[in-house]
């Protein structure tokens, strides 16, 4: 399977790609825990069918220490007694988060009381960045049907530098 459009071949999109890849950047930097932004970052990709996030996501988790069950886990955490009570928060404001269109009301006020129960201000605010970022990130590789599989953990380490 072959993407319809390569954007690592255009000029323009890699201009864009690069500032995008320096957003990533900025939110590994904040204090919000590596592990849960790699469960967001996951679950939403799951929800909005984006297989190349999925496949970066799963492997960058399992790189950084992630256990198989959990990641396995991630498509049916309300059932799972794998993840934290903070975790769960975050997975449900990236439930809620990404599925816009499916809930007039988008995130419930229960779901924002438990992010703020577990998350300070600034590990809020990066939450609140990346559930945004993921889903740009998959509309975009959606779009362009950029197929999963052949990501491997630091691969684009680089192409925010060059």
């Amino acid at each position: 399977m072959d993407a319809r459009f390569n954007m690592l071949e255009n000029a323009w999109a890699v201009r864009f790609g690069k500032r995008f890849a320096g957003l990533n950047q900025l939110l590994e930097q904040s204090p919000l825990p590596k592990t849960t932004m790699e469960l967001v970052m996951l679950r939403a990709s799951q929800i909005n069918g984006c297989a190349f996030c999925v496949d970066m996501h799963t492997k960058d988790a399992e790189a950084g220490g992630e256990s198989s069950v959990r990641l396995n886990l991630v498509a049916v955490w309300r059932e799972a007694i794998v993840f934290t009570e903070a975790e769960r928060a975050a997975l449900a404001l990236a439930e809620e988060g990404t599925r816009l269109a499916d809930a007039h009301e988008g995130v419930s006020d229960e779901t924002w009381a438990q992010v703020r129960k577990h998350y300070t201000d600034d590990e809020i605010a990066a939450l609140v960045s990346v559930v945004a970022l993921i889903n740009a990130a998959n509309r975009m590789n959606v779009i362009v049907r950029n197929p999963a599989g052949s990501y491997q953990p630091g691969m684009f380490a680089d192409f925010v530098a060059n």
